[in-house]
């Protein structure tokens, strides 16, 4: 990533890409394999690995539990689609906000819809909207992924969308992906002529070239302020 977009993205006044209450306390999730309480025989379930985020939400007194941007994840081993090479994927390359199904999702900035598609394998986004973004002519994009069917209706490529506009919702398992409710907010650069997916998690020994395509989304979304 350039300097000039890092720069660009902290200048940007983002509206917020989830409901947000003054005093709000945000949990840093940890699906790493460091973490003790995930294992195995929670994340291969959709079921179990449901009732855990909730469970450690409700404990820890958060509406929201977020984090991965740069997390090598256990947790892929779940889906083949993460499995299907050679070098198996395990690197994420978004922010991952969890709550409840049907939390209302707004764009942080003004943009217009790239493209939405229905990715329905077991572990892939499920319903996802992609919006592109030109600032002072710097082109890039913002993808939602573990999104409602509901979110890709009425949306067509060029649709005008304002900042903080209401774009989606969350969820449920059987429409994004069959996972725990939550949003994959991910910054890409150049979509390589992709419509509806891009790569969310990438092999270790090319983080470094998929990092600086995808960079932090924390730059726009300034999230850590909130976490507990």
């Amino acid at each position: 990533m350039s300097p000039f977009l890092s720069d660009l993205l902290r200048s940007l006044p983002a509206q917020p890409v989830v409901p947000l209450a003054p005093g709000e306390r945000l949990l840093r999730m940890n699906l790493t394999a460091s973490n003790p309480e995930l294992d195995a025989g929670i994340f291969t379930s959709t079921e179990r690995f449901s009732a855990w985020v909730e469970d450690l939400l409700h404990r820890e007194g958060a509406r929201y539990g977020i984090g991965g941007y740069d997390e090598h994840r256990t947790i892929y081993a779940r889906s083949e689609v993460f499995d299907t090479e050679e070098e198996p994927r395990r690197l994420h390359l978004g922010i991952d906000i969890w709550g409840p199904a049907e939390t209302p999702v707004f764009a942080p900035i003004a943009g217009t819809v790239h493209s939405t598609a229905f990715n329905d394998a077991f572990g892939d986004y499920g319903a996802t909207v992609i919006l592109r973004h030109d600032v002072e002519g710097v082109v890039f994009h913002s993808l939602y992924g573990h999104l409602s069917l509901a979110s890709l209706k009425g949306k067509a490529e060029g649709q005008p969308i304002a900042a903080g506009e209401q774009i989606a919702t969350l969820g449920i398992p059987e429409e994004n992906g069959y996972w725990p409710p939550h949003l994959h907010f991910q910054l890409i650069v150049d979509m390589g002529g992709r419509q509806g997916d891009y790569p969310g998690v990438c092999r270790f020994s090319e983080r470094e070239r998929w990092l600086a395509n995808s960079p932090d989304p924390e730059l726009l979304l300034r999230l850590m302020q909130w976490v507990v």
